[in-house]
């Protein structure tokens, strides 16, 4: 199963995780948040961008393996969500 995203072919058959997050810079430091998190707390913070991650890190690995696109808007971001949920309901 592969997802043919604007990065690039995306093969979603060794994914381990998926999820969304937003990125935000909270006093200079940058780090990933949920979309709940954002949504209760993203007007106290400066929100930089969205994110989906494919996160292909096998469960006893450290180094992360991992595919990230990045979205200007949480719209842009649901909306790939969408499409890539379709592949798993086949």
């Amino acid at each position: 199963m592969v997802y043919k995203s604007k990065i690039g072919d995306i093969d979603l058959t060794k994914l381990t995780r998926l999820y969304p997050a937003s990125v935000i810079d909270m006093q200079g430091e940058i780090a990933e948040m949920s979309l709940e998190w954002t949504d209760l707390y993203g007007d106290k913070v400066k929100v930089l961008h969205f994110v989906l991650v494919f996160d292909f890190t096998p469960p006893s690995e450290e180094k992360k393996v991992r595919e990230v696109l990045e979205f200007e808007t949480k719209e842009e971001l649901i909306e790939t969500m969408q499409e890539v949920a379709k592949l798993f309901e086949k």
